[in-house]
């Protein structure tokens, strides 16, 4: 599937123009290599990597190509937050060890 559409259906940005743009630009990475056209190929397994506008950085693992923009948490289902993952185990190992 296209990184642009991938990008739109999953409801990571809120128009496709906005991600041909961020594709376009050549901040997105997918499985660690730059990428600088929309058209680029994502498949289940992929690892997309990009920051956010508020400098944030995301790491999505491809978990399925969706096949329409759906609602949010049929988009949401289409992938896995790598970072946000880490940060919720960071924060509950650090948690028990408050309590040790």
């Amino acid at each position: 599937m296209r990184l642009d559409r991938f990008l739109w259906f999953a409801r990571i940005v809120k128009t496709r123009a906005i991600a041909q743009g961020m594709a376009a630009s050549g901040h997105l990475r997918i499985d660690g290599r730059a990428v600088d056209k929309p058209a680029a190929l994502v498949r289940i397994g992929s690892v997309v990597a990009f920051a956010t506008p508020s400098g944030r950085v995301r790491a999505l693992r491809v978990a399925m190509l969706p096949q329409r923009r759906g609602p949010p948490e049929e988009g949401r289902a289409c992938y896995d937050d790598l970072l946000e993952n880490a940060r919720s185990e960071r924060a509950s190992v650090d948690a028990a060890d408050a309590r040790a």
